[in-house]
């Protein structure tokens, strides 16, 4: 049991790292090399989950799916359902990293100096061709900084998980999920194991991500 609720969680946030990484970087690539209107908005809306509890993050997300939404019942129509289910998860998770994400990747391009995009300018490059060859290459320890928290806060996702997924056995019960249950149910042994499994995750991520940025 302890193995499996650990690969769940794992393998549900490579799935959302990997889901949040593409847009995450490209906004961040547009927020370190673009001015328009509307920026600080857009900053401050990317950064909500940084600051804000997550089970109210939570609570959007299941306003946003819910039955009642818009967007719940066009999925509802088309057979997909999302609350309560892995799709849930990695919806939550993938919510709570994307500013991680963001903040570390618009470093990481903001650090890379505009002359070589100048140039490649210049020579007729065009946006995509400059972001792809240049600007991405250049700003790769920060992007790869970038995912490595982001995977880790995925890991450690707990309110907004349990607001929009709960904790399933077998089915939604991530590492913060059980937890918070083994320890509410008095099973001190199961928590005190999935705490050690989940340090340890914490630790070697961090520890990568300190090394990437050095």
């Amino acid at each position: 049991m302890i193995w499996q609720i650990t690969w769940l969680t794992v393998s549900m946030a490579l799935v959302a790292t990997l889901i949040v990484l593409p847009p995450g970087v490209l906004l961040a690539w547009v927020l370190a090399r673009r001015q328009f209107a509307g920026k600080t908005f857009v900053e401050t809306v990317v950064s909500l989950p940084l600051v804000m509890p997550p089970v109210a993050t939570g609570v959007i997300l299941l306003y946003l799916v819910g039955s009642r939404s818009p967007i719940g019942r066009a999925l509802a129509s088309i057979g997909i359902e999302v609350l309560f289910t892995r799709k849930a998860v990695v919806m939550a998770m993938a919510v709570m990293s994307l500013p991680l994400v963001v903040r570390t990747a618009r470093a990481g391009f903001e650090q890379v100096s505009t002359r070589y995009e100048d140039i490649a300018a210049t020579l007729g490059a065009g946006p995509a061709r400059i972001f792809l060859t240049i600007s991405l290459p250049l700003a790769w320890p920060g992007v790869l900084g970038g995912a490595v928290l982001g995977f880790s806060r995925a890991v450690g996702e707990f309110g907004a998980t349990v607001m929009v997924a709960g904790a399933l056995p077998g089915s939604t019960r991530t590492l913060a999920t059980a937890i918070y249950t083994f320890t509410e149910t008095g099973q001190d042994r199961e928590a005190a194991v999935l705490l050690a499994v989940s340090v340890t995750i914490a630790f070697v991520a961090l520890w990568i991500a300190n090394r990437i940025g050095r």
